[in-house]
């Protein structure tokens, strides 16, 4: 089958395109002939070597946890799924490929009603974008800052906010992210990577915290309205959320994780609510870049220049 892989950690041209052996599924497990897999920031971060690879897999590596296809051959033990059934999953790894394995656990079968990309849109950015407007807790007339709002997760939460009935400040570097956050239901937009960029913001009263480093320092000076809190789901600059007690205690708003990873068995349930919206009109998933498997290079470059809109997805 042919896959991207790369035998070692650097700039996006380390991904090539090879041919590689034809996986056979283990106990448990299904095979699933790919359509299409997302791309998400972590994986460029990975590939780049800014941070470790969560599961210290070995290299040469497949990236890709995202897939929907048809499932081809199930393993032993699995009564869950057909031969001839379309599913989108998650992985560990290895979905930049025709052939993925996927464990039937993490397999659903797709909504006709949504199609491929839109399905990989809210497969685990959907999820996590619904459970970080739960765990915000929203009141309706209270001011949210987004950030990275013109990202996957990002445009969504702009759209759950607003649903909520906040007053939403997006955060986005360059004029197309942000004209696409206004016309997702931003109230303003403000570009945080200028400096002096929170002195146009003024107080609010959540941050979704997903950038770290210096930006997540200079959100949390903005959390000064009663009763504020910032929820982190990221550090996408690879610098962590550093929020230190000279900050914390003058300041005192609340700091609110959230990540499907420890809380795994919530993403069914996350999933669904992200796909029920979206069907009923409530919730637009924002394709961005849609490119061919060989072009994975491409996809990548894309998010360290900061070109990436919405869901950037690979066709296979």
């Amino acid at each position: 089958m042919r896959a991207v892989r790369y035998h070692e950690y650097g700039a996006p041209e380390v991904l090539r395109v090879e041919e590689v052996d034809d996986p056979v599924p283990g106990e448990g497990e299904l095979l699933v002939r790919a359509v299409a897999t997302g791309v998400n920031y972590f994986e460029v971060q990975v590939r780049a070597g800014v941070v470790p690879d969560p599961f210290g897999l070995p290299l040469p590596h497949i990236p890709g946890v995202e897939v929907a296809g048809t499932v081809v051959a199930v393993g032993p033990g699995v009564e869950t799924h057909r031969i001839g059934e379309r599913v989108v999953g998650t992985v560990a790894s290895g979905s930049y490929a025709e052939l993925v394995r996927l464990p039937a656990a993490a397999a659903v079968p797709l909504d006709e009603r949504l199609g491929e990309h839109r399905a990989l849109a809210l497969l685990g950015q959907g999820a996590t974008a619904v459970g970080v407007i739960a765990a915000a807790g929203i009141e309706p007339g209270e001011t949210v800052l987004v950030e990275a709002a013109g990202g996957g997760i990002g445009t969504l939460l702009v759209q759950l906010a607003k649903r909520a009935g906040a007053r939403v400040i997006a955060g986005a570097s360059g004029n197309a992210k942000r004209q696409l956050a206004i016309e997702l239901g931003a109230d303003t937009t403000v570009d945080y990577t200028r400096p002096g960029w929170t002195e146009e913001v003024g107080p609010v009263s959540v941050v979704l915290e997903t950038v770290g480093g210096q930006t997540a320092r200079d959100a949390y000076s903005l959390l000064t309205a009663p009763h504020a809190r910032m929820v982190v789901f990221g550090s996408a600059s690879g610098a962590p959320v550093e929020i230190g007690s000279g900050q914390l205690l003058p300041i005192g708003a609340s700091l609110i994780p959230f990540s499907l990873g420890y809380r795994p068995e919530r993403w069914p349930e996350l999933a669904r609510r992200a796909e029920e919206l979206t069907v009923r009109g409530e919730l637009t998933p924002v394709i961005g870049t849609v490119l061919p498997l060989a072009e994975a290079a491409s996809a990548h470059r894309a998010f360290e220049n900061r070109t990436a809109i919405g869901k950037t997805i690979l066709t296979i």
